[in-house]
């Protein structure tokens, strides 16, 4: 099968909820992106054939098609087509499979796979109000007839805790070395080569404080509790009667855009670009929506034993940290190194941007596995419904 690869890859820094990026309209901020991608690509942009953009809240500023109206707002021609796609939170994971499968099927040659979410601005959820004839709710009669209507993924964090023998001690541990990974690799300038710096709009809704001297751009995760200390994250109180799952042990809402352009070998030779990563794997599978945060597990196991690789082989790991359980599940799962995974911390200090942060997780693993001289990263997450993608790369 033909290859198919990364030549250029970027985020923005991730914006507090109503912090330093709720002031961009998401179709906008979504447009920086796509005119970063083809700038740091050196590429035409009317040689784009197509954008696939994740957003998950696709309501108000982010309805009808996103994906679109950010190629319409951008430096690319109106001839670029563009589509917007929700797989829940690994919704722009699944853009760039799809944007790498049609390359490595020969009908496109060069994809921006991206995402995009201002969850300041369209919070989750966020459903139309009920009338005569329709609920406010996705869960159809026939849906509910088969699963509980408790379920949700604060509950499948608490059943994912359980099930696995995580302790609250152990979960407040992981939580505090995510900040820590996170405050080395930026005050270390492990950021910056992925880190599009977005200006700061004239208005914004709050006060907005420069400690770290950013002035009127936008390039430090904004999330990130430089202060932290252990103490601090254990003294918060659990989000339920008896639970070990508290807000420091989740992920923090955020606004944020990525993205990133997948080429054939075809394009990467006609056009001089220069590869970063090829896709080695990707997968996708369903797994028991009730747990529903579980999934990552098995379908990591699946995806290595369908390209026979064995998890020492892959060097990096970006496991999305929507809950502490999830990535500490996932390492007693697999036996995989905890050195290796996630290594700048993941979106318990940084954020998770919903349909954000699939391209935002393949930025910050391409980056690091070329810092740092490896060759394989695996990237995976938790989605509602009880789904998980993997993508396995190879750093170039």
């Amino acid at each position: 099968m033909a290859e198919a690869y990364i030549v250029a890859a970027t985020r923005t820094a991730g914006g507090k909820r109503k912090g330093r990026l709720s002031g961009w309209h998401p179709v906008d901020l979504a447009a920086e992106v796509l005119n970063a991608l083809v700038e740091r690509a050196g590429l035409d942009p009317a040689l784009v054939e197509d954008v696939i953009m994740g957003c998950v809240v696709q309501a108000g500023e982010q309805s009808a098609n996103i994906a679109r109206h950010a190629v319409l707002a951008s430096n690319l021609p109106y001839s670029v087509p563009g589509t917007s796609l929700d797989r829940a939170c690994g919704s722009s994971q699944q853009a760039m499979h799809f944007a790498a499968a049609t390359v490595m099927s020969g009908q496109m040659d060069i994809v921006i796979a991206a995402g995009v979410e201002s969850m300041s601005r369209f919070p989750v959820p966020m459903a139309p109000p009920a009338t005569q004839l329709t609920s406010n709710s996705p869960k159809s009669p026939r849906y509910g007839a088969r699963w509980s209507d408790a379920i949700n993924q604060f509950r499948g964090a608490e059943m994912l805790s359980a099930k696995h023998g995580l302790s609250r001690e152990a979960l407040d541990g992981f939580a505090y070395e995510s900040h820590r990974r996170a405050i080395t690799a930026t005050q270390g300038g492990a950021f910056e080569a992925e880190i599009l710096p977005i200006a700061l709009p004239i208005a914004l809704p709050i006060a907005i404080t420069e400690p770290d001297g950013a002035g009127a751009w936008h390039r430090v995760d904004e999330g990130i509790r430089f202060d932290i200390t252990l103490d601090g994250v254990r003294s918060v109180k659990s989000l339920a009667e008896g639970g070990v799952i508290t807000a420091a042990t989740s992920s923090q809402i955020c606004d944020g855009a990525s993205g990133v352009i997948i080429a054939s070998a075809k394009a990467v030779k006609a056009y001089g670009l220069s590869p970063l990563a090829r896709f080695h794997q990707m997968s996708v599978s369903g797994g028991d929506p009730d747990i529903m945060l579980e999934e990552p597990l098995f379908a990591t196991v699946r995806a290595l034993a369908r390209c026979g690789m064995k998890i020492e082989d892959i060097d990096l790991y970006e496991v999305n940290e929507a809950f502490a359980p999830v990535p500490l599940a996932w390492l007693k799962h697999t036996g995989a190194d905890p050195e290796r995974l996630n290594v700048h911390g993941g979106a318990i200090a940084l954020g998770h941007p919903l349909g954000c942060s699939g391209t935002k997780l393949m930025t910050t693993l391409i980056h690091a596995l070329r810092r740092r001289g490896k060759r394989f990263g695996l990237q995976t997450m938790c989605e509602n419904g009880g789904m998980a993608n993997v993508t396995i790369i190879e750093a170039l």
